[in-house]
């Protein structure tokens, strides 16, 4: 298995800027994608953003325009953009690698975001 961590998560008041790192040395050998959820107190974990082992990208409508998914191919690493933060996307971010070669899915332990208005 990938052994994800995230890290980069903190408290912003609204309008604010964070990047969210998601390191997994091996993802990109195994062709990992690798996408970000969050999952607020007491509702369920949601897809934000997604990058595919090619380089495509997708992002829910709840963040477009204001996040970006990168990644650093040699440092083995996603970063999630977040700029314009919003007290609704206050969550525990996670990332997850999928469709990995010869693997299954593999969760990070998440990274704590918390935006004040």
């Amino acid at each position: 298995q990938v052994q994800l961590v995230e890290s980069g998560g903190g408290s912003v008041q609204a309008g604010g800027s964070l990047r969210l790192s998601c390191t997994g040395p091996g993802f990109t050998s195994i062709r990992c994608g690798i996408s970000w959820y969050r999952q607020a107190a007491g509702k369920q974990r949601e897809l934000v953003s997604s990058i595919s082992a090619g380089g495509s990208t997708s992002y829910a409508d709840s963040v477009k325009g204001r996040f970006t998914i990168l990644k650093d191919v040699v440092r083995e690493t996603v970063y999630l953009e977040m700029n314009s933060l919003k007290p609704e996307d206050t969550a525990m971010y996670y990332c997850k690698a999928y469709a990995c070669r010869g693997v299954s899915d593999t969760w990070g332990q998440g990274t704590q975001v918390t935006v004040s208005s």
